[in-house]
């Protein structure tokens, strides 16, 4: 079984090491403590607990079958005459998007303009963490 340290699921969750205590504290997510008393999370705990905030989807996803939307603030604009280059930062996510130059005019995206990301892909490469990532969580039997 997989057990992450507060600060290690803080990491993972892109939060501060104070909130997930907080969320412990509150009865959000459940920790234990381990031999040297620090608390630890389970990690099909985590999962659930992250399952958990992703919420309904919004009403426009039915109108689409795409479901991974990433929501961010556009960071970089580059245009030529007929394509372009975007970059979205999504929380700890770059994303970049090309697309055509008339598009990027008429959702008129700038720098410094929220925008959200769909994404739709038959294909989906998974990876297993390397380090520093994968030494983190704490594996026990």
């Amino acid at each position: 079984m997989t057990v992450f340290r507060i600060g290690e699921a803080a990491e993972l969750l892109g939060v501060s090491a104070d909130t997930v205590r907080r969320w412990v504290d509150a009865g959000r997510l459940s920790a234990t403590r381990d031999e040297h008393g620090h608390r630890t999370i389970d990690g099909a705990e985590l999962a659930a607990f992250v399952r958990g905030q992703g919420g309904e989807p919004d009403e426009r996803t039915e109108m689409s079958s795409a479901r991974n939307r990433l929501r961010g603030i556009v960071t970089a604009v580059v245009k030529d005459t007929v394509m372009a280059q975007v970059d979205i930062q999504a929380g700890p996510f770059r994303l970049v998007s090309l697309m055509s130059r008339e598009a990027v005019d008429e959702l008129d995206l700038q720098v410094g303009s929220v925008a959200v990301a769909v994404i739709k892909s038959t294909t989906v490469m998974v990876e297993r963490a390397t380090p520093p990532v994968a030494p983190r969580g704490r594996t026990t039997t």
